[in-house]
């Protein structure tokens, strides 16, 4: 089963399950708040609307696409993707848009890898991996726990919007697979280790507690 197939429909979603699922940085939530009330389209269209140029970029220039070009294409998919947050309601599409948020940050991050080289590539699926380990635990936490991942852990990890930017500005630099590769062992053991302490405060929040009757064993 995939995070996106354990996403529920868009009307049993709450505003705090909404942001785990969709996982925004400060970025992301900012442009939602701005721009969100005033968007003609629905959440689902715009972050439909968001991979768009990347894709058609990749798929005319491959790999030799211009790092300006990639850039702008970076900058409409956080544009997008980030106004998104701020629609009122998912309506009947809604539950596309965690799948299709995660298509784009793992996408783009794969892309600006493949324009840096191969050991971006193999850097990008570490990074790939934390990340992953870390929408997943978001979706069962919700589903088992019944309260999303603290609103820290959000900001720490930067949302998928930071993440793209950091990534662009890595690329330009000339740092990009350093930069993965630091970004996929800090990252996936923060997740990791934030995971575990909640997993196992909720394990022990579930055991029922045992007492020894002192006084029935005396009569």
């Amino acid at each position: 089963m995939t995070a996106a197939a354990a996403t529920p429909g868009a009307s049993s979603v709450s505003r705090s399950q909404r942001d785990a699922y969709r996982d925004d940085g400060p970025l992301a939530r900012g442009l939602g708040r701005a721009f969100g009330p005033v968007s003609p389209l629905p959440a689902a269209a715009l972050t439909l609307l968001s991979p768009l140029p990347s894709i058609a970029l990749l798929a005319l220039e491959g790999d030799a696409v211009s790092e300006v070009a990639l850039g702008a294409a970076v900058a409409w998919s956080v544009l997008a993707g980030g106004v998104a947050n701020g629609r009122p309601d998912w309506g009947r599409f809604g539950w596309v848009v965690p799948p299709l948020l995660r298509l784009l940050e793992y996408g783009t991050l794969l892309a600006l890898a493949v324009v840096a080289g191969p050991p971006a590539v193999s850097h990008c699926f570490a990074l790939v991996g934390a990340l992953a380990f870390h929408h997943y635990d978001s979706v069962y936490r919700l589903r088992h726990q019944g309260s999303p991942p603290p609103a820290w852990l959000s900001i720490a990890g930067g949302g998928w919007d930071g993440r793209l930017v950091v990534a662009y500005v890595l690329l330009v630099t000339g740092a990009l697979s350093t930069g993965l590769l630091a970004g996929a062992i800090v990252l996936g053991i923060v997740y990791v280790a934030e995971s575990a302490v909640s997993w196992l405060r909720f394990g022990q929040a579930q055991r029922p507690a045992l007492y020894d009757d002192e006084e029935d064993e005396d009569d």
